[in-house]
């Protein structure tokens, strides 16, 4: 019998905010992995759990990937955890559970708090629709073509960013969205100084200008206004997906990218998008 998988989900900042549930599973786990073992570790200590910790991120993912699922085919239970929030979000958790799913290893979910969620909801902006787009590249030219890509997408748009890099974050988005869109920017969620800076774009770029981020952001971006989202998807009305996408790889995208600008552009999930685009191959 395999054993069983839980995402736990864990305090963004204030412990206060830990299930019981999910404490309850750490205490009870053949084994915790964690993206940041020393984080976790200090939450561990507080709550007086001492399961075994083995550390699992980006840069090990492959071969503690490999281990993991070894014990959870010889029957141990394996708790995963993220730096801070819900695991499987912007982190290697992802590639775990596809791991677990291709060798038939249940995977269950222990829910709790998720950064974007709380900024979304605190912003301001509509929570009708929106769309998560995680970390923007590092590279200009990929970071210019993914905002590029929802230009004019009328979903709330969710980023996270790191604070050396807002500044020509924002000026980036400024370039493509507009000065004068909407944003919400979400720091130290959870904790004492919790601060949610309401703004456009410009405004924004003005404030840092003159004050040094500090902390890790969620970036609420409002959605372009239902009138340009029409005229975009108009545009499209008459060319076939395939030619749509094969004109953004010629023009020297990745598939994979080129996919996911046409997918925005016709307001289409990115995974049928993708899936009409091999069956026609």
């Amino acid at each position: 019998m395999t054993g069983k998988l839980y995402l736990c989900a864990t305090p963004i900042g204030n412990l206060g905010d830990v299930s019981a549930r999910c404490i309850e599973t750490l205490r009870s786990a053949d084994l915790i992995a964690a993206e940041d073992t020393r984080r976790t570790l200090q939450l561990l200590n507080h709550f007086e759990i001492s399961a075994p910790l083995t550390s699992y991120h980006e840069h090990n993912k492959r071969e503690k990937g490999g281990y993991i699922i070894s014990l959870l085919k010889n029957g141990k239970n394996v708790a995963l955890v993220s730096d801070a929030g819900t695991p499987a979000i912007s982190d290697p958790g992802e590639d775990l559970v596809k791991l677990c799913i291709e060798n038939d290893i249940e995977v269950t979910s222990v829910p709790g708090p998720a950064a974007l969620i709380n900024a979304l909801i605190l912003s301001g902006l509509s929570a009708k629709r929106f769309a998560f787009e995680g970390f923007l590249s590092v590279n200009k030219r990929h970071r210019a073509e993914h905002l590029k890509s929802v230009e004019n997408d009328s979903r709330t748009l969710i980023f996270y960013e790191a604070p050396h890099k807002l500044r020509n974050t924002i000026e980036d988005m400024r370039a493509v969205f507009g000065g004068d869109r909407r944003i919400a920017l979400a720091r130290e969620l959870t904790k004492l100084h919790e601060e949610i800076k309401r703004c456009t774009l410009d405004e924004a770029a003005a404030f840092y200008e003159e004050n040094a981020p500090r902390g890790e952001y969620v970036i609420i971006v409002e959605g372009a206004s239902p009138e340009k989202d029409c005229g975009s998807e108009n545009e499209w009305d008459n060319i076939p997906l395939r030619e749509h996408i094969d004109g953004y790889i010629a023009e020297g995208m990745s598939v994979k990218d080129a996919v996911k600008r046409a997918a925005s552009e016709r307001g289409i999930a990115r995974r049928d998008a993708y899936n009409e685009y091999h069956r026609a191959t």
